[in-house]
């Protein structure tokens, strides 16, 4: 009992309230239509149960513990990533064009690619405070070896993600890596280049589309999947490429109809593929209007916020890292989802966390929040303390 009193008690009423609206509305997506022949809910209720008994049990744990497990978690997930290569199609079934999952039975599925966010978020931080406490006196050169170090270790499986093909996932690691090199104490100078890299190719890539589109699609959208390319062209011409774009476009009429309270709870008749899982805003807003979805943006954003408050109170580098990459990631993850559902953004396959459907994804949230709360124990336990 004394354990649960030193979780953060503000974020354990916003997951259980987050885990009521998950649960009502990934029943309401899935029971109004006849794609699935029954609710989602008993599963949903079942994995965010597991989620909250897994934030607890690694809550337990001290930061000497957590890095202990950082490198053979790594291993592990990384080992089953690279096996969904050679798994059978009886075991690791193609959904959607992507080989992402291991069918586990009773279970349901099990996505490696989820978990490398957790063995990513310690394993990083682990090799950027050894070099820290290595070079005392920072220079470019240890630095850049740093950047050589942490490649490394997350291109090889973030390169095995991307060919699954999950470029949503690969998004959710960048998003999560920058912010940790940022607060990684390494030269300004050299931070600023590496941040260059990726502006400079994206610039390039929107410059190639629109001024020289026949080189743009035949040499950029010629090196990706066939769907990827529909993704894409679904996102900047929706009412051209209809077939590819029908699931943003029936996004937009399901939260567009809601107004500004909405229709009612269950009161949804807008199909959306996938309502459930990716979509899942498009339900809330629907059935709850624009009140409805802001108040779920405020809970998510105030998740956030409160993660950023105790990682402001940590007093440990590591601590900062982690936090710092688990706040970043949220931060993107909410947005990118959101983002793509009214069509600002493209649609990626990114999950809205502790909202959408799906085991994988809720329990890789619960396990970072987990280290969440032995940031927010750690602190606690050692501010009344006295150094001698």
């Amino acid at each position: 009992m004394s354990q649960l009193k030193r979780l953060d008690g503000s974020l354990v009423v916003s997951f259980l309230l987050l885990g009521g609206v998950s649960c009502l509305f990934v029943h309401s997506s899935s029971v109004n239509f006849e794609q699935y022949s029954s609710s989602f809910i008993i599963k949903q209720f079942i994995f965010y149960l597991i989620g909250l008994i897994i934030m607890f049990g690694i809550s337990l744990l001290d930061i000497e513990q957590l890095k202990k497990i950082g490198w053979p978690f790594y291993g592990l997930i990384v080992a089953l990533t690279a096996g969904l290569i050679v798994a059978p199609e009886s075991i690791a079934r193609t959904i959607n064009e992507a080989k992402s999952w291991y069918q586990i039975p009773f279970l349901g599925s099990l996505q490696p690619s989820e978990f490398l966010k957790f063995a990513f978020l310690i394993v990083v931080s682990k090799v950027i405070i050894a070099h820290q406490e290595k070079n005392v006196r920072p220079s470019y050169l240890a630095d850049l070896w740093l950047l050589v170090k942490i490649g490394l270790i997350i291109l090889p499986p973030t390169l095995l993600v991307y060919k699954q093909p999950d470029t949503g996932m690969v998004m959710l690691y960048m998003a999560m890596i920058l912010p940790m090199l940022f607060f990684s104490g390494i030269q300004r100078k050299l931070l600023a280049v590496f941040t260059a890299i990726p502006l400079v190719i994206i610039s390039t890539v929107v410059v190639l589309f629109v001024r020289f589109n026949d080189f743009f699609t035949v040499k950029i959208l010629g090196a990706l999947s066939g769907h990827q390319i529909s993704r894409i062209y679904g996102w900047l011409q929706p009412y051209e490429y209809t077939d590819s774009s029908y699931q943003v476009r029936q996004g937009f009429l399901a939260i567009g109809s809601g107004e500004f309270v909405g229709k009612g709870y269950l009161n949804n008749d807008i199909y959306v593929p996938e309502k459930h899982t990716d979509f899942i805003f498009s339900a809330i807003a629907e059935e709850l209007g624009f009140v409805g979805g802001a108040l779920v943006i405020t809970l998510l954003f105030f998740v956030i916020y409160r993660i950023v408050l105790i990682t402001v109170e940590a007093r440990d580098p590591f601590m900062t890292l982690m936090g710092a990459g688990i706040s970043s990631l949220l931060a993107f993850q909410i947005t990118q989802n959101i983002g793509m559902t009214i069509g600002l953004l493209p649609v990626t396959g990114v999950t809205l966390p502790f909202l959408s459907y799906g085991g994988s994804s809720l329990l890789s949230n619960f396990m970072l929040m987990g280290i969440v709360m032995i940031i927010h124990k750690s602190y606690k336990g050692y501010m009344f303390k006295v150094e001698n």
